[in-house]
């Protein structure tokens, strides 16, 4: 079985953390992660995200408990050296995309990952990168 990476980005995992509708999609594709051995990849810009919303949220008690859980679920924190901050910026540029999105974007063209998101934003770049919607 080949182990096709996956990105998973805030949208995605803020879903799964807060079980919102959806979030078992998010456990399946974890799952078959795990199966194959495929890498979870998530970038770290999508990572302070992930972070600064629950904080808003919900406090440092939950932010805690939600990074601790990315820990325990074997997630690859993908740094964002200046190529990558370059390849965001030009996805911006040219995409109706936050920027914290075209970090995704980026990291997944680089490793050749599927981007697992229910962000209606991607769409627009469905062309680029194959994505597993939740």
């Amino acid at each position: 079985m080949e182990k096709v990476p996956f990105l998973f980005d805030s949208h995605a995992l803020l879903k799964l953390f807060q079980r919102e509708a959806g979030n078992e999609k998010v456990v399946r594709l974890l799952e078959q992660a795990n199966r194959s051995g495929a890498p979870k990849y998530l970038n770290a810009i999508n990572l302070g995200e992930i972070v600064y919303s629950t904080k808003r949220a919900f406090g440092d008690q939950k932010k805690i408990e939600v990074l601790a859980h990315i820990e325990r679920l074997g997630f690859i924190v993908l740094p964002v050296p200046n190529d990558l901050i370059f390849r965001a910026a030009e996805y911006k540029a040219g995409f109706s995309l936050s920027y914290a999105d075209c970090f995704a974007l980026a990291s997944a063209v680089e490793h050749g990952a599927v981007i697992v998101t229910g962000d209606p934003e991607f769409r627009a770049v469905e062309h680029l990168v194959k994505i597993a919607w939740v």
